[in-house]
C-alpha cells in the first residue's frame, strides 16, 4: 500500500481508535463532544470501550509529577449522597483522615469524562476517587506492599464495590506498583496543603489552586452544609479494573492462525475490546492475517495483537512501516509461542 493511499487512512484510523473515560461512580455526565480536544492524555475522540482496561497509549509514569497540594477557598462538594439505596456522609476536612484498606482503580472506560465535583478524569493524571473526603482534597497513598507513595487529588467519587477504600488513576496505580494486579493494600493520609509547604521550606504560591487571586488566601475555607440536598449516583453496574485471575487459555483458538514461524506482534492489553479495536483496524490496512494470541502473565490476562505469519525480514520492515505510518502502533518482530 503506498504512502499517499496511507496517510488519509492514519487518520482515521487515529480517530476510530480511542477510548474515553471519566471517575469513578458518579452522577451521568455528558460524553466528549467528538473531535473537541480535551486537553488531556491520549486520544481527543473515543469509541468507549464494553470493559474498563489500561490504556493502549503508552505513557512513562516514572515522568509523571504527583498532585500538588494547594490550599482550596471555594466551596468544597461533601454533600450527603446516595448509591444503591445507602446513603453516604461526606466529612468537610481531610487534614487528618487516615484510612488502610484495598486500593482499585480506573482507566479507560472513564478517560475524558466529567468526575464528581466536574473536573475531567485523566487516567494519566494523578487523582483518586473516595466515598466520604471533601472534593477537592489531598492525600497520600502509599503501597503497604511495596512501600511506594504518591500524592493525589481526590475529585471524585467512589468505589462503591466490597471493602475497597480507594479508587486511583491508572498512572497513581501504575507509580505504586499494581496497576497490572488491579488492588493492593494501601494507607491514605489526608494532606494539609499549608503544612504541606511549610515542610517544603516554601510559602503557599500566590497563584492558588482554584485560580483565584492571591488575597483570597485571607478567606476561609467554605464547606457546603450537610443539610444541603441528598445527593444520588448511579455507579457503573460492573467492578473498575477487577483483579484478573489466571483461566485456562483455549489454546486451539490461539493457534489457529499462529502455528509457527515469525510474526509481528503490535500491542498486547488488559482489555480485551481494545485489542479487537486494533485487530479490526489492522485488518483494514492489511491483508496479513491479524489475530489475537492471549497469553497469563503474572496473573494477568494479555490480549496480544499480532500479524503474520511472515515469510522473511523485508516483509517485515515493509508491514512495520505500514502499520507506523497509519499510527497504529511501533510493531515488533517476535516467534510464536
Amino acid at each position: 500500500m503506498s504512502a499517499s493511499k496511507l496517510l488519509p487512512l492514519a487518520a482515521c484510523v487515529t480517530a476510530a481508535l480511542l477510548l474515553a473515560s471519566c471517575s469513578s461512580n458518579r452522577a451521568p455526565q455528558p460524553a466528549v463532544v467528538p473531535g473537541q480536544s480535551t486537553g488531556i492524555s491520549g486520544p481527543d475522540d473515543f469509541n468507549r470501550p464494553h470493559k474498563d482496561g489500561a490504556p493502549w497509549w503508552d505513557v512513562d509514569v516514572s515522568k509523571i509529577q504527583d498532585a500538588i497540594p494547594m490550599p482550596h477557598y471555594g466551596p468544597v462538594k461533601a454533600s450527603p449522597y446516595v448509591v444503591f439505596g445507602k446513603q453516604y456522609f461526606p466529612i468537610q476536612d481531610a487534614r487528618r483522615y487516615q484510612a488502610v484498606g484495598p486500593a482499585s482503580w480506573y482507566g479507560t472506560k472513564f478517560h475524558g469524562q466529567a468526575t464528581a465535583n466536574g473536573e475531567t478524569y485523566d487516567l494519566y493524571g494523578m487523582t483518586a476517587a473516595h466515598k466520604t473526603l471533601p472534593l477537592p482534597s489531598y492525600v497520600r497513598v502509599t503501597n503497604l506492599e511495596n512501600g511506594k507513595s504518591v500524592i493525589l487529588r481526590v475529585n471524585d467519587r467512589g468505589p462503591f464495590y466490597s471493602d475497597r477504600i480507594i479508587d486511583l488513576s491508572f498512572a497513581a496505580a501504575k507509580k505504586l506498583g499494581y496497576a497490572e494486579k488491579g488492588t493492593a493494600r494501601v494507607k491514605v493520609e489526608g494532606i494539609d496543603p499549608h503544612e504541606w509547604w511549610a515542610q517544603q521550606g516554601r510559602p503557599v504560591p500566590l497563584v492558588l489552586a482554584n485560580n483565584q487571586p492571591a488575597k483570597a488566601a485571607v478567606a476561609q475555607p467554605v464547606a457546603q452544609p450537610v443539610s444541603q440536598a441528598v445527593e444520588h449516583y448511579s455507579p457503573p453496574p460492573t467492578q473498575h479494573a477487577a483483579a484478573v485471575v489466571p483461566v485456562q487459555i483455549d489454546a486451539k483458538k490461539n493457534d489457529s492462525l499462529a502455528a509457527s514461524g515469525l510474526y509481528l506482534q503490535v500491542g498486547a492489553f488488559a482489555n480485551p475490546d481494545a485489542a479487537e479495536l486494533l485487530k479490526s483496524k489492522l485488518s483494514q490496512t492489511s491483508s496479513v492475517p491479524v489475530f489475537i494470541s492471549s497469553v497469563v502473565r503474572d496473573q494477568q490476562i494479555l490480549h496480544r495483537v499480532r500479524m503474520g505469519p511472515i515469510s522473511n525480514q523485508g516483509e517485515a520492515e515493509q508491514l512495520q512501516s505500514s502499520v507506523r505510518l497509519a499510527n497504529l502502533g511501533q510493531p515488533t518482530l517476535v516467534r510464536a509461542d
